[in-house]
Order: C-alpha cells, then structure tokens, then sequence
C-alpha cells in the first residue's frame, strides 16, 4: 500500500469546505471522486485540517492510501484532469506509510484579507472581506502583539468546546497593507506602505473553530477605532466569544502553508 501526500489549492466559494457532507459539494468529496475515477478506488483523504464554507487554500495538505501504480510525477497532472477548475493539485510524493496528514503538522500559517477601497470591486469579493477605507493598521498591530504566546483561545472560539483544549501558541501574528491581491503562487509578499488590501497572516501550532476569522473581527473593531487596543487583552482573560468581536466572513480566509518539519517557524 502506497501513501501519497499532496499539496492543494483551491478557491473555497462553491463549495461547503473540506468535509464530505451528504447534500452539499465539498473538497474532499471531489478529489475523492477523481482518484476513483483514475484508481478504481475509494480512497479516503485525510487533510491537515477542514477549512470551513467558503474558505480558501494555497496550501492545504491531505494524504491517501493507495495500491495505485501511478508514478508519483504523474498525480499533479492526472489529478488534475479530473478534478473541477476551482481544484488544484500543486505537489504530489510518496511519503512514508505512517505519515498523516493532520497529526504529523507542526504549525500552520493563515491568511486573512481585508480589502478596504472606497468602493465594493466584484473582481475581489469571493477573495477579501470589503470594510470601510479608514482603517488603521498601525493600531491593529500593536493590538495583536498582545495575542503573541501562549494563551487559552476560547475567547475566539465559536460554539466552545469544539475539542479538548483551547490552548494554542500563537508564533507571528501580523498586518501590513498590499497593493494588489496576492495570487495563489505568491510565496512571500512584500507589504507596501499603502495600498487598499490589508493582509492579517498568523502561524500557529493550532487553530480552534473560526478562531482566525474571530481575531480578525475583533482586531477589525480596533482599527475602526470602536475598541481600544487594551480591550484585546480583556477580551483574551474573560475567555468569553461574546466580549470578542464579530466573525468576519470566510471570503477573506487562506490556509496558506503547513509545515511537518520544523518545530517552530
């Protein structure tokens, strides 16, 4: 038995995330699909983690076992000859057999995109959350310093408890604007000092449940000038979703990168 690792990308608008559900599209369901068609098996994938309705992936990493012949060099292209447009095999290798998609992840890096122009652009809407221009992001950095560490994430957590501890380490958390909308091959972004996109990106050895859209809201509230940057702190010690701002919507969500390798980033 063959154990094959893949890299993904995919823009998440049509579909209900990652998990299979019985009456709605999803990720999983269509690769699925296309390695019966290509294998005449039903593989299960396994991903580093299910993104949620509507959102997006640079980086996702799933793996499936296999009895398959098909060289490793030939998934990307076969996979992606059945696979629908908005799906995308970036990377496919053999790995070992006890490798598993999610539990073998060290940490792994979101991106939350803002789009703060003066008019709404239909040409970004399925890929950034549109607020009003007067943003400041200085204020919102120095707001989310306060979240660096170690902490109990509850607060940014919907319907907690969604597993068995809320404590994550958050590594880097920053903000800077863009000029344009990154593509999905972006590697590394240059910020810029202006420009009408503002990206949040945030690595971690774990998310909670819309833990990244829950920051992003509550961080949002500090930038509009409605919360001082004190009240992020209040809000992470009451470990209450209610004192925490609002979950900004799945548009503006990428997982952009998981790492197996290194302990920290």
């Amino acid at each position: 038995m063959r154990n094959i690792k893949l890299t993904l990308a995919y823009d998440g608008t049509e579909y209900a995330g990652w998990q299979i559900q019985s009456e709605q599209a999803t990720i999983q369901e269509k690769l699925q699909q296309a390695i019966e068609t290509l294998t005449g098996e039903r593989a299960h994938v396994i991903a580093s983690g299910r993104t949620d309705s509507g959102v997006h992936a640079l980086g996702q990493v799933a793996n499936f076992q296999t009895e398959s012949r098909i060289p490793s060099d030939r998934w990307v292209p076969a996979l992606n000859g059945e696979l629908p447009p908005d799906i995308v095999v970036r990377h496919a290798e053999e790995v070992d057999a006890e490798f598993h998609a999610t539990y073998a992840a060290k940490w792994k890096t979101y991106r939350y995109v803002i789009y703060t122009g003066d008019n709404r652009n239909p040409f970004v809407r399925r890929y950034s959350y549109h607020v009003l221009p007067a943003v400041d992001v200085q204020t919102m950095q120095i707001a989310a310093q306060r979240l660096m560490g170690t902490h109990d994430f509850r607060c940014f957590e919907t319907d907690f408890p969604n597993r068995a501890s809320s404590v994550r380490t958050i590594y880097a958390l920053k903000l800077f604007r863009m000029a344009s909308l990154p593509t999905w091959f972006d590697d590394a972004i240059v910020p810029q000092p202006e420009g009408p996109f503002i990206a949040l990106e945030i690595t971690a050895d774990g998310f909670l449940y819309n833990m990244v859209r829950a920051i992003a809201g509550t961080l949002l509230q500090v930038g509009l000038g409605r919360w001082p940057v004190e009240m992020v702190p209040t809000i992470l010690a009451s470990g209450e979703r209610k004192e925490a701002g609002p979950t900004a919507p799945a548009c503006g969500l990428f997982l952009v990168h998981v790492e197996y390798e290194a302990e920290h980033p």
